[in-house]
């Protein structure tokens, strides 16, 4: 949920073509909506549900977070100028950040709208604003000039969302230039995080993060100070009344970096099929980058290139807790969604969106494909080495979750 970036190249993240919402088999658009907010709001108008208005800042906000099924603990507070409410944000103002595996909810203490991101099981991330004092009456408003920032090479080429990192000034404005990226678990940790504060108790990698760039002449030299890694709270950076959490926990940012790119390929991968199928019913030809998209995308799923964790790593949140026990769990306690911490993000990397409505929503053809990829690496017949990482445990373990938690995996996956 960022925008007005210039994506520089200092990623490993590919920034790949965009792809037309207005194409015949895609019709972003023109298709009925069929989203977390478009089903809210159908319940909201007809009755079925309702929101509770809290005094003060919040207005609607906790009762919103609380019908879709947001934790607090997943706030994340983000300082840079980079959305289209930027005059309220700065170091003293952060944005706040909470979502979940499908929507994401955006908060600037003292403005009245909030900006909702909603993922559609075939059409990807679709944007809204809404009036935090008067949402019950004013409803949710679908924003097409989101689109500007949130499609294009930073999205994989389709409506999403996505993390930068920038150089800040000292109100929060991004540098000039091409200093800003976007970032996932790919990225290096030197280049990750700029513009958002971080809380760690221990073991918070050398960042961009909780700093800003103050000298107008180095406007790429971010300070340096003492206590700014391993920061357990935010106490004199801002003032935490109008805020629903004072943290912005590394754990929680970590897994959404992870989610947004994710989120991005599978909608990615859908619209190719579509598009392909679409043009040979025309005679025309397939898209020929789809066979390699489904290879990135399968790389991405199992955390091929992820960056390695110099040293085990806290958060001060019950993010840590609570995100795993969403579950599923095999019948030896086993979840996609227990956390490693010690050199990587989770202790088996294989992405926990193979449950996502988008992972299933994807074309019969494409998902068989990708479960036939997932399948020759995790039982050990793609020895490459890009999947060199993957332990035979690792690769064991990952197979009997899916087999025991993922009902529709193919014959195949179950053992003989």
């Amino acid at each position: 949920m960022l925008v007005g970036l210039s994506l520089g190249t200092g990623s490993p993240q590919e920034y790949l073509s965009e792809i037309s919402v207005d194409h015949p088999a895609i019709r972003y658009f023109d298709s009925a909506a069929d989203n977390p907010v478009d089903r809210f709001s159908k319940q909201l108008e007809s009755g079925k549900v309702r929101l509770d208005l809290r005094s003060g800042e919040l207005g609607y906000l906790p009762s919103l977070l609380h019908q879709f099924d947001i934790n607090v603990d997943t706030q994340a507070l983000v300082f840079s100028k980079t959305s289209f409410q930027a005059p309220k944000i700065s170091p003293t103002n952060p944005r706040a950040i909470y979502f979940n595996d499908d929507v994401a909810v955006a908060y600037v203490r003292g403005s009245d709208e909030i900006e909702i991101a909603a993922t559609d099981a075939k059409q990807g991330v679709a944007f809204y604003t809404a009036s935090l004092k008067s949402l019950p009456k004013s409803g949710f408003n679908r924003q097409e000039i989101c689109l500007k920032c949130h499609q294009g090479p930073a999205t994989s080429g389709v409506p999403g969302i996505f993390i930068g990192s920038v150089f800040p000034g000292p109100l929060g404005t991004p540098a000039r230039g091409e200093s800003a990226i976007i970032t996932d678990h790919r990225t290096a940790f030197e280049d990750r995080w700029g513009g958002w504060y971080i809380n760690a108790k221990r073991g918070q990698p050398k960042d961009r993060s909780n700093r800003v760039a103050s000298n107008p002449a180095d406007p790429e030299v971010l300070d340096e100070f003492e206590g700014n890694q391993n920061l357990t709270n935010l106490f004199g950076r801002f003032k935490p009344e109008g805020y629903l959490a004072t943290q912005s926990d590394i754990i929680a940012l970590m897994t959404f970096e992870h989610q947004t790119q994710m989120t991005n390929y599978l909608t990615r991968v859908g619209w190719e099929a579509r598009i392909s199928a679409h043009a040979e019913k025309s005679g025309g030809r397939p898209i020929p980058q789809l066979e390699s998209d489904i290879e990135a995308l399968v790389a991405y799923m199992l955390f091929a290139d992820e960056v390695v964790l110099k040293d085990p790593i806290e958060g001060v949140s019950t993010f840590t807790k609570t995100f795993p026990q969403r579950g599923p769990r095999d019948r030896r306690g086993r979840s996609l969604r227990d956390f490693d911490l010690r050199t990587r993000l989770f202790r088996y990397p294989l992405s926990y969106l193979i449950y996502s409505p988008a992972f299933d929503a994807l074309p019969d053809a494409v998902r068989e494909q990708i479960y036939q990829r997932l399948y020759d690496v995790l039982s050990g017949k793609d020895k490459r080495e890009k999947f060199a990482r993957l332990s035979p445990s690792d690769r064991r373990a990952i197979l009997e979750i899916v087999r025991e938690t993922k009902p529709t995996v193919p014959a195949y996956w179950k053992p003989n």
